[in-house]
């Protein structure tokens, strides 16, 4: 066996607990286990031969042996628990030189861009050639914050997914759902479900049940979050504001995303300001988010209302919002008219809001954004 095969993100994470970086969790320890044995079975993996590992298969209360191609891992479990921390500990030292870690909205995105572009191409069918180009670009795919709240998504990941299996492409994701709540009261769902089923079959799915949510409990010192609405907190984010333009002169900024544009009301080089209502009550998705993020380093947002069922979908973009700030370490300054998670507490939107309510609370500490190594 290589050297290759003893290093992994065991190693690592017990490294982390000597330092004192984390504390030791036994779920945690668990999904590392599964994660570790992921990586021995990955040495030396060629997409072109897959190999057969011996795999255990659960079904009608008994267990089953069986050979399959390598399987990967869906991690799933409450907000805050260290799944996203442990997959990129997996895939920092995951020993393939064609692997790639991206936030689910952000690939989704980039699906249907493709899928645009192969049939301006001529494609009959658009899907094998998507297909293709992803594959050749990654023999390991790591998915953060798999959700799936789109029809148009859920339509099309069953043979997106098909196709990445069949290139031998090994997935790992991280999710807050089981797979049978994916797309949960979706429209056709039930055109949805033999993909759950593949997920279950080629994907060890692992419960965390780490012991609490990590994110909290930070030093929130720094003042990036200001509540209620009043005209307190409208002063508090103007001296914020002031202080980090540094004297410059903030104006109008167009971002282009798709051929459309999408405007940002005052802008520097490094930071944008704008409302709840500019950036969420707008018909804007994950592509525009995504690029505000890329854009700026620090973003404003002021107004955040008490969201409920009848502003299910500016929660939805809401949510959207702060996932594409999240993944891109984007430091965030805001007003809102509750703390986090008095925010969202009815609605159909209320158990994915958990994570957001998580990710906002750490993200207005002082040791927000974590430093890059």
């Amino acid at each position: 066996m290589t050297q290759t095969a003893f290093n992994g993100p065991m190693p690592r994470y017990r490294a982390l607990i000597d330092a004192g970086e984390i504390h030791a969790d036994p779920a945690q320890r668990m999904a590392v286990e599964k994660l570790q044995l992921l990586h021995m079975h990955l040495v030396g993996y060629d997409p072109q031969k897959p190999q057969k590992v011996k795999r255990a298969l659960f079904g009608w209360g008994r267990e089953r042996v069986v050979e399959s191609p390598i399987p990967g891992l869906y991690m799933y479990g409450g907000v805050g628990r260290g799944k996203s921390m442990l997959m990129d500990l997996f895939f920092e030292c995951a020993p393939l030189e064609r692997k790639r870690r991206v936030h689910f909205h952000a690939f989704m995105q980039e699906v249907h861009r493709g899928i645009k572009e192969a049939r301006a191409s001529g494609a009959s069918d658009p899907i094998p050639p998507v297909v293709a180009k992803i594959a050749s670009q990654a023999a390991l795919l790591c998915f953060d914050e798999v959700q799936v709240t789109d029809i148009t998504d859920a339509m099309i990941l069953g043979r997106l997914f098909e196709g990445l299996f069949e290139h031998g492409v090994v997935i790992v994701a991280t999710s807050n759902r089981v797979p049978d709540d994916l797309y949960k009261d979706g429209l056709n769902r039930n055109l949805f479900v033999p993909f759950i089923e593949m997920l279950k079959q080629r994907l060890d799915v692992l419960e965390l049940q780490a012991v609490a949510d990590y994110r909290r409990g930070r030093d929130a010192q720094a003042k990036r979050y200001f509540s209620p609405l009043n005209a307190d907190s409208a002063a508090e984010m103007n001296a914020a504001w002031d202080l980090e333009v540094a004297g410059g002169k903030p104006k109008p900024a167009t971002l282009i995303v798709n051929g459309r544009e999408v405007r940002v009301e005052a802008a520097t080089e490094t930071a944008a300001r704008a409302t709840f209502a500019e950036l969420c009550e707008r018909p804007l998705g994950p592509a525009d988010y995504l690029a505000l993020a890329d854009r700026y380093d620090t973003v404003f947002l002021d107004g955040i209302p008490q969201l409920s069922r009848a502003k299910n979908n500016e929660a939805k973009r809401f949510v959207t919002l702060i996932d594409s700030l999240y993944e891109a370490r984007t430091k965030f300054i805001c007003s809102a008219e509750a703390a986090p998670d008095d925010l969202y507490v009815e609605g159909a939107g209320a158990f994915e809001f958990a994570r957001t309510a998580s990710r906002l609370d750490e993200m207005r500490s002082v040791d927000w954004p974590p430093d890059e190594e």
